[in-house]
């Protein structure tokens, strides 16, 4: 490989979220503990990104910015390269990241004590969202077929009927199943959210962390009924590991339904951007896919080595086989259901801090989020410290 993802860099002492002692002791209740919960990666960014931050910082000047054409014309480009989408300029919105653009929007299109669906077990920040700007979590739970997950239609359909039911946020690719989402679901979802008036909202920031075999379909590019009904959370965090630059990009097809979150973005001061920001996507974008693609060879030769030490050494274990993202979800039911006992004897004998499953909504007991985007040597030092602690508990 032309790049090193077997370097293991130190990160302590560098304000991060995911390796601060005092994080970990507040989330693990232990300063000792190994992570791999946060979801961003242990690789340092592709060296073309690396060179533009450099040459943006050594001008010396870091002042209030405006995004240039060449900034659009990169996302503009990316995605019709990759995903065969042809978006325009006006249709891109700049927030500080999804989580906060998922709060906006629901500020924006859901009036206080309406309902907004999810699929749990889902990313917890999405019900957090819901709840905190006064409106209900509607759960359309994913079935696990022994296989895989899947959507429960019947029951997707019946819930969306509820007229109280104004939006549906879309986790694609999932997180934490990793399930890629196929053209014929994603249509079902769209056909269904169309005939009851419901707003999807797409969290698509994992769009290009598909492995072989599986293909990622915006949903917006599917028609244009589906982009006119639609919102597409996209950014370079999770792909390029940029996430602490806080930048996304949200796309909005329909004017209506744009120049109303523009202005919600406007009442909150939401505009202007990080300098650096704006050079690390136009590099990401522009020169960072040869990294991508062997990132992504990478990953899928680390879901291999979990799904063989699991084999050998936790046999009653298995990891959920990954479509997409770089999160693993670890089924643990064999050895305990109780979530409580599970995660909380992971942290305090394993001294390995994962994402509980519990933290995910319903149907995650049993569960563990493992992020996996890390050198190979951290994740093997990781497995064994959470198999020691599965196999101590009584």
């Amino acid at each position: 490989m032309k790049y090193n993802f077997d370097k293991v860099i130190d990160r302590k002492g560098t304000n991060s979220s995911k390796w601060e002692p005092a994080i970990l002791k507040q989330m693990f209740n232990g300063e000792d503990v190994l992570p791999f919960w946060v979801a961003d990666m242990d690789f340092k960014v592709a060296p073309p990104i690396i060179d533009a931050l450099k040459k943006r910082v050594e001008h010396g000047i870091y002042g209030y910015s405006t995004r240039p054409d060449s900034y659009y014309e990169a996302i503009i480009n990316w995605t019709k390269r990759r995903f065969g989408w042809e978006i325009k300029k006006d249709w891109i919105l700049y927030t500080p990241g999804i989580v906060p653009a998922i709060n906006y929007l629901i500020q924006t299109f859901c009036v206080p004590g309406e309902k907004v669906l999810i699929q749990q077990p889902v990313y917890y920040p999405f019900a957090n969202a819901i709840e905190n700007n006064g409106c209900h979590v509607v759960n359309n739970p994913l079935v696990f077929n022994g296989e895989d997950y899947e959507i429960d239609f019947e029951d997707f359909e019946e819930k969306v009927k509820d007229s109280k039911v104004t939006a549906f946020i879309l986790c694609s690719p999932h997180n934490p199943v990793s399930r890629v989402w196929t053209k014929e679901e994603l249509e079902k979802i769209g056909e269904i959210c169309l005939e009851n008036d419901v707003l999807v909202i797409a969290d698509e920031i994992h769009n290009d962390l598909v492995y072989s075999g599986f293909t990622h379909t915006m949903f917006a590019s599917m028609n244009e009924e589906f982009a006119q009904n639609s919102i597409t959370c996209t950014a370079p965090s999770k792909t390029f590991n940029l996430a602490g630059l806080q930048t996304s990009n949200i796309i909005i097809p329909n004017r209506k339904l744009r120049l109303k979150f523009e202005s919600n973005l406007e009442r909150n001061s939401i505009g202007l951007q990080n300098p650096l920001s704006i050079v690390a996507v136009e590099a990401a974008y522009n020169e960072g896919e040869e990294w991508l693609e062997q990132l992504l060879v990478y990953l899928a030769a680390n879901v291999k080595f979990i799904e063989n030490y699991l084999q050998e050494n936790l046999p009653h274990a298995r990891l959920i086989k990954p479509q997409g993202t770089y999160l693993g979800w670890l089924d643990l039911r064999k050895y305990e259901t109780n979530a409580d006992i599970l995660e909380g004897t992971v942290a305090k004998e394993g001294k390995v801090g994962l994402d509980g499953g519990s933290w995910f909504g319903p149907g995650g007991a049993g569960f563990m989020r493992l992020n996996y985007a890390c050198p190979r040597k951290l994740l093997e030092e990781g497995l064994a410290r959470l198999c020691r602690a599965v196999k101590a508990i009584k």
